[in-house]
């Protein structure tokens, strides 16, 4: 069995505010950091994980995440795999 590294990304949709990304890039001004145009949170998650092909991880991985990882309905995710 391979073994290998997951990397998730979990990011709001573009259409779904961001409070906490908007009280940071106001809290990023008061220390003296401007230009910020934008700024929105999002997270990363890493698994390791065994498997024998990539495609076993990929459907293992897209479980986890329309399950556990990410609220489908606010957020998209995306992910990179790479074998140890």
């Amino acid at each position: 069995m391979d073994k290998f590294e997951v990397k998730v990304f979990i990011r709001l949709r573009p259409s779904v505010l961001d409070p906490a990304g908007e009280a940071i890039k106001s809290a990023s001004s008061k220390i003296g950091v401007e230009g910020i145009k934008s700024l929105r949170i999002g997270k990363m998650i890493e698994v390791k994980i065994e498997g024998n092909k990539e495609d076993e991880i990929k459907e293992k991985i897209d479980l986890l995440c329309d399950r556990l990882f990410a609220n489908t309905v606010i957020e998209d995710y995306e992910y990179s795999i790479n074998k140890l």
